[in-house]
């Protein structure tokens, strides 16, 4: 495959992993919008929320509970969640993947 996300599940490309599980991976986006900035991903390859249905349920609900544990370890007491979706939605890599991000008063202020 060469999907860059599965390339980072896979060890093939480094990334720093502040979580890892069978389930999913998160790591520190390379290009942080703000002072903590955190994707999480599923390991099984699922392009986009567009191609999710009921099936996946588990999975995203599972990958919204990881998002705040995963915000609070990384000392946010306030975040935001983010997900693009398909190439109109802003999405670049598709594999589904949440934004986690936070740490700056800009946030209050948007």
């Amino acid at each position: 495959m060469t999907c860059l996300f599965c390339k980072i599940i896979r060890g093939e490309i480094p990334a720093t992993i502040v979580y890892e599980d069978e389930e999913f991976l998160a790591f520190k986006d390379i290009n942080p919008i703000d002072k903590v900035h955190v994707l999480i991903i599923p390991k099984i390859h699922t392009e986009s929320l567009l191609a999710c249905n009921e099936a996946h349920q588990s999975m995203l609900g599972k990958m919204l509970l990881l998002g705040s544990k995963i915000a609070q370890e990384q000392g946010l007491v306030g975040f935001r969640t983010m997900i693009n979706s398909g190439s109109k939605g802003g999405q670049e890599v598709f594999h589904i993947h949440f934004h986690i991000y936070g740490g700056s008063d800009k946030l209050a202020k948007i």
